[in-house]
């Protein structure tokens, strides 16, 4: 379009370039085949180079939560290996948790055809060993034995009946007794091991200098895994680089069925006085293991089973794991019964009977005290476990069902619950270095396998450096006084700031505190005048109704302003709040958004238990800087 030539014409050849500059030389470009073009290599990254170290101070010497780490032996290279998993049907693996035990029964069914090499296995897609394995690519077939088998439970025949029914698998008739006679059910997986990359051990030996290079953090990545797959090996629950063990003593309440699992994580860090292993404390949240009844009390809060609200103990219970007694098998809950133990029906074959047909309808209740002899206190009245499929229900009464350790509580903490875990998990210098050596002394890492074979060696002493007390700084208080701390602490008790505030138009909100309101505002002045700050007498103390106390916290917070708005002429300079809970009151975010977002005031909230000068004089610190 737009073009004059015929259709067909031959196009015009373009015109010839312009004529070079006299005073420019023109760059020519290599054309030479891309196996002659240079490399080119990347630049090598080191550290900038400290301007000395500090003089100031007293030196002193300090240990630190890291152990060295040596490596008598650089030679070699570790391989990393892809792993994949299937099931016998040809369906790949994607659960988490059977990867570890499908691997360890690799080893073990065919550790002389794998040379006896070691494994480091990240649980998921990648293998490292130290050394080559016989080949490249490696495929075997291994049987996996499940303890959990279903003789203890009530389960479905998958007719299409809404109830559980035992009548099949689980009854206790001939096929029950075949079962017998095979503890374990056994799943059939194929294992793919494929040759991925290989990373030099020389590696260690930079970081162990304090150099890095591009392999560096794969090596040491490789030395993460080690240590993970210990910790596994040792029974302990995994959250990233974190391990914790099954150990009650390391268990702290926080209410609601929830406890805080103090643990440790680990990792290799490279350091200017060469390779390190730095542990420290962690912690993380799990469920309350135990019967099942004593977690769902505490998890909603009630002191009785017939205050439970089943429905939201539905949601909760999901996918939680359950041992049963008396067997100790462990399941997986996938819900709760629609009808109490008492009523909730099932089809079950006779004893003896040869025909599918021949059956009679029992309730789990009966089919647990009848047939199986179990004596059940208190489930009747209240829904079964579920630990079957949709189509194909497995039923088991409520108090035979205990909560396994170490499952992780991954839902949001309540306000209380924060607070708890901040509070419980804090621990002294003394305490914390008393739970490393501990920790150290249980993993034993000399006798592990793997760094055995990378010629790995773990300190269990703490590494000493030099540090320095510097002189704490000078303060500037009234009347040109310089102030010093004493014991690591300033006491502005009987001190007067440098630019003390007034304090005119303001008030005081109480929120159902059991506070003698009168005498704190007479210690807020008293204190005040001794810091320089004036402080005008408040225009009206606001009591909260105490018909709102249960309302939710913003409809308390509405009240409180309607009130005010009421009695206060004009908008006050200050506002001083005083809440009934200390950390955990629900009110104090509702009234911060109110006052500083829709109404400019400045607040400060307290939550007074012991009112003393120093106490006071904090708060006026606060208040004075704001």
């Amino acid at each position: 379009m737009g073009s004059n030539e015929p259709e067909g014409a031959e196009p015009t050849e373009l015109p010839p370039p312009p004529p070079i500059p006299a005073d420019v030389v023109p760059l020519r470009v290599d054309s030479g085949s891309p196996e002659t073009l240079k490399k080119v290599s990347k630049p090598k990254r080191v550290p900038m180079a400290r301007n000395g170290t500090g003089t100031k101070g007293q030196s002193i010497q300090l240990l630190t939560n890291h152990f060295k780490v040596g490596v008598s032996n650089v030679e070699g290279f570790f391989y990393h290996y892809c792993v994949t998993l299937f099931y016998e049907d040809g369906r790949p693996v994607d659960g988490k948790g059977i990867g570890r035990k499908v691997i360890d029964r690799v080893k073990e069914t065919y550790d002389s055809e794998l040379s006896g090499k070691h494994f480091a296995y990240d649980g998921e897609k990648s293998l490292f060993t130290v050394g080559p394995l016989p080949s490249n690519k490696l495929e075997f077939t291994v049987v996996l034995e499940e303890a959990s088998s279903n003789r203890t439970a009530a389960n479905g025949n998958g007719n299409g009946n809404a109830n559980g029914s035992p009548g099949g698998s689980g009854s206790p008739n001939e096929t029950d007794r075949k079962r017998a006679r095979r503890p374990y059910q056994t799943k059939s997986f194929k294992v793919e091991i494929s040759f991925a990359a290989k990373i030099p051990m020389q590696a260690i030996a930079n970081a162990l200098r304090g150099q890095e290079n591009e392999n560096s953090q794969e090596a040491l990545r490789v030395l993460d895994i080690v240590l993970r797959q210990h910790a596994a090996k040792q029974g302990c629950l995994l959250v990233r680089q974190s391990f914790f063990h099954n150990e009650p003593r390391n268990f702290v309440d926080l209410g609601g069925g929830v406890l805080g699992c103090r643990g440790f994580h680990s990792s290799f860090r490279t350091t200017q006085g060469g390779l390190s292993l730095n542990i420290d404390v962690s912690t993380t949240m799990i469920i309350r293991p135990g019967p099942v009844v004593d977690f769902l009390l505490a998890n909603q809060n009630v002191n009785h089973p017939n205050q439970i609200n089943w429905d939201k103990a539905k949601r909760t219970l999901k996918n939680l794991r359950v041992k049963v007694s008396p067997s100790n098998s462990e399941y997986k809950i996938t819900g709760l019964s629609e009808l109490p133990c008492r009523r909730q029906m099932f089809t079950m074959k006779k004893k003896g009977a040869e025909a599918n047909d021949d059956t009679v309808e029992v309730t789990v209740y009966d089919y647990f005290v009848n047939h199986r002899h179990t004596e059940l206190e208190y489930s009747g009245d209240y829904p079964c476990i579920n630990v079957g499929k949709p189509k194909r229900p497995t039923y088991i009464p409520l108090e035979l069902c205990s909560l396994v350790s170490l499952q992780r509580y991954t839902k949001a903490l309540s306000t209380l619950q924060r607070s708890s875990l901040v509070e419980k998990s804090r621990q002294k210098p003394q305490e914390r270095m008393s739970a490393l050596s501990n920790v150290l002394q249980i993993s034993n890492y000399d006798n592990d396998p793997m760094l055995k074979a990378s010629y790995v060696k773990i300190s269990t002493q703490f590494t000493q450096i030099e540090g320095r007390v510097l002189m704490a700084p000078k303060l500037k208080v009234g009347n040109g006084e310089d102030f010093s701390p004493r014991n690591g602490r300033w006491n502005f008790n009987n001190k007067r700031l440098v630019e003390p505030t007034k304090i005119g138009r303001w008030a005081v909100v109480n929120f159902s505190a059991r506070c003698h309101v009168s005498s704190l505002i007479q210690n807020l002045t008293r204190c005040g005048q001794q810091k320089g700050i004036v402080i005008d007498e408040p225009f009206d103390v606001f009591e909260e109704n105490p018909q709102h106390r249960r309302n939710p916290a913003n409809v308390r917070v509405d009240h409180m302003f309607a009130q005010m708005k009421a009695k206060l002429p004009g908008a006050p300079q200050f506002l001083l709040c005083i809440l009934a809970e200390r950390k955990n009151s629900d009110v104090y975010g509702p009234w911060k958004k109110k006052c500083l977002t829709e109404f400019g005031v400045v607040t400060q909230c307290i939550a007074p238990t012991k009112v003393n000068d120093q106490y006071v004089t904090n708060v006026l610190l606060k208040i004075n800087a704001k």
